[in-house]
């Protein structure tokens, strides 16, 4: 089961979106980051079950980061948020690591999905 979420974007109206995507049935421990080196290190801190982590940021963009936790983590599940849907994008998303790719704006049925995907294959912790 999933229990902890971190949520990586620098946009404080994209992070409140994911939160309100969630089910409501449920209830997650959420931490937040602004951009992607402090998504880094919050991940180091807390170690979480799931990671929302925007593409396009300061500091440390998203793609970096995601490598970064799967240095850490390598079985770190890494679910990407983007605007930008383009085939390269997509792919070199994946090729770093990433469980999956959603569009921006994400809505309740896709992060749903993502957390049934993830939960049915067992692929972290819980």
């Amino acid at each position: 089961m999933i229990h902890t979420i971190l949520i990586v974007d620098d946009s404080t109206i994209s992070r409140k979106i994911v939160k309100k995507c969630l089910p409501k049935d449920r209830e997650f421990e959420l931490f937040e980051a602004g951009d992607g080196l402090a998504g880094l290190e919050k991940f180091k801190e807390v170690k979480p079950d799931l990671v929302f982590l925007d593409l396009t940021m300061p500091v440390m963009d998203g793609v970096q980061a995601l490598k970064e936790m799967l240095k850490v983590d390598q079985d770190a599940v890494v679910v990407v948020q983007t605007a930008d849907v383009q085939k390269k994008t997509i792919s070199n998303v994946m090729d770093s690591g990433a469980f999956t790719l959603l569009r921006k704006p994400l809505s309740p049925e896709a992060v749903a999905e993502v957390l049934r995907l993830v939960e049915g294959t067992g692929h972290k912790k819980g």
